[in-house]
């Protein structure tokens, strides 16, 4: 029997009421829809448990509703607050969020820029309308855009003349034009597919299947060696880059499931799993991702980073969650950890503990205010210190002694979801309120987590790597694409050069960072032309 795609909030009570009214009058239309909806959900949740492949998860996404966002208004009106608790007001015209709808043709800047001059007037000649004044050009030019397709990964095929002597037999080929380059691929044509596949999550197969119904073949093999060769000459840029990201201010890591065919048969039993660590470093207002795929912890992963941090510097801040496998062992850091875990502790108990979750998620709110006035304002990082200081320092302190009271006098059961909701926060205290004692501390590791997404969206659409090589290639592209892209810069562009200029790379990888590199073309265009 089909179970309704509508969702229908029904508590136990209300159904016990309904059944037993049934002996003696008939339901009315919308008690008869709910208690079909109940009996249809309780077959499908007996045929779920007698599959032995079904998960929890799927049982939780049948069975309850999916929650689409962690914002407290949200939240609270899921648990039966609506509006948070607040006065609702009425719905303003909602507007559209800056960058969404049609683009202005200045947002094309990698476009193709071709000048059209008029076809019959100069600067300087009389003005056909008034045949007095004299005619200037603007200072900006009306601008139009064509937009075309065309497949990913382009080819031309040279066909050179052969001529045979009827004598000799001697053959005769033309020599191959000038635009045939080098070798059989460009270089854009590996960057086209390395953003494609590590940037934008697309997999081999699937570009291959596009390739070939558009007619240009690039079957999966081709892919890959196009991706191993490439890689060998960007080597350099993704050290450099893991050696800048070691002096970083802040670090953030966390670690989400790989899987990697090869390691997973030779992983011994005591380190079974296989993880993709991201780690965030930021400094002067530069963002560094990187990626590393294997059997490591996130915090081990974060110690070979930072042994190569130089001996002078400070300890870095890091910012992770809980995980005692996220902090490094053996190196000096000050540690801090992610509020935003600490509220979803909360927000997943909502449901059972209105309440006391509307006055945690709310006092975190209002911090968290503080911080985007500090951010809006352009608060150096002592002037934000001291603005948390003086306005979340007394928030806290009071959500605190709240968890705390409720704690000694037994308020709560400490083994109920709110009770180990307040024993997890008030056990990572410390680190949860480090912002509030040094400066540049950040609230939350949300920044390692919107990372991470782009290692997941790969692993949803290729589902593994093969090889421990392949993973390596995969962290390699990935790091640099996202690192380009958290600069501003154009991924495709930036890989495309770093491999242009593979030889001038290897020996000063430092001027080949996704910050500085279009610098330095612009300095050698400025030598060569000298």
């Amino acid at each position: 029997m089909k179970l309704d795609p509508e969702a229908i909030d029904i508590s136990i009570e209300e159904l016990e009421r309904m059944v037993d009214g049934a002996r003696h009058q008939t339901l009315s239309p919308d008690e008869h829809r709910k208690l079909r909806a109940a009996v249809e959900t309780l077959g499908r949740t007996a045929r779920m448990l007698a599959d032995k492949d079904a998960t929890l998860r799927q049982l939780r996404q049948m069975l309850l509703k999916p929650a689409t966002t962690e914002k407290t208004r949200a939240v609270l009106e899921r648990a039966g607050i609506p509006g948070g608790g607040k006065p609702v007001q009425p719905a303003a015209a909602k507007q559209p969020h800056k960058g969404h709808g049609r683009k202005p043709a200045r947002a094309f800047v990698a476009a193709e820029k071709v000048a059209v001059p008029h076809p019959s007037l100069q600067a300087g000649d009389r003005c056909p309308e008034c045949a007095k004044g004299k005619i200037y050009p603007l200072k900006e030019p009306a601008l139009r855009v064509r937009i075309i397709g065309q497949a990913p990964v382009q080819a031309t095929v040279f066909e050179l003349a052969r001529l045979r002597c009827n004598l000799c037999q001697e053959v005769y080929e033309a020599p191959a034009p000038a635009a045939m380059g080098a070798g059989k691929r460009d270089e854009t044509a590996a960057s086209m597919v390395a953003v494609l596949k590590y940037g934008s999550g697309v997999p081999f197969y699937r570009l291959a299947g596009l390739q070939d119904n558009l007619g240009i073949p690039l079957p999966v093999s081709t892919q890959w060696d196009m991706m191993a060769e490439a890689a060998a000459p960007l080597e350099p840029a993704y050290a450099e880059l893991i050696r800048q990201a070691a002096q970083g201010q802040v670090v953030y890591n966390d670690d989400t499931a790989a899987r990697i065919l090869a390691l997973q048969r030779e992983t011994p039993a005591d380190r079974s799993g296989v993880f993709t660590t991201g780690i965030v470093a930021t400094a002067q207002g530069r963002k560094i991702t990187l990626f590393f795929s294997g059997d490591k912890h996130a915090g081990e992963n974060l110690a070979d980073v930072l042994k190569q941090r130089a001996a002078e510097l400070p300890p870095p801040i890091q910012m992770c969650d809980a995980l005692s496998r996220n902090v490094p062992k053996g190196l000096a850091v000050i540690l801090g950890n992610c509020l935003a875990h600490c509220r979803r502790h909360y927000v997943e108990v909502a449901a059972n503990f209105a309440p006391e979750c509307r006055y945690v998620l709310e006092t975190l709110g209002a911090v968290y205010g503080y911080d985007e006035e500090a951010r809006r304002e352009r608060m150096s990082d002592s002037e934000r210190l001291s603005h948390h200081q003086a306005c979340s320092d007394p928030l806290m302190e009071e959500l605190r002694q709240w968890g705390q009271q409720r704690l000694d006098e037994h308020r709560v059961e400490p083994n109920s979801g709110l009770g180990q909701a307040i024993t997890y926060m008030l056990t990572h205290w410390e680190k949860l309120t480090l912002f509030l004692r040094q400066a540049g501390a950040p609230l939350d590791s949300n920044i390692v987590e919107r990372a991470l997404k782009k290692a997941i969206l790969h692993r949803k659409n290729a589902l593994f790597y093969k090889t421990r090589n392949g993973a390596r290639v995969g962290d390699l592209f990935m790091s640099l694409i996202h690192s380009c892209e958290s600069c501003g810069g154009n991924p495709f562009d930036y890989l495309t050069q770093l491999q242009r200029h593979a030889d001038e790379l290897a020996q000063n990888p430092g001027r080949w960072m996704p910050w500085n590199y279009r610098a330095t073309l612009g300095e050698a265009a400025l030598l060569s032309a000298a």
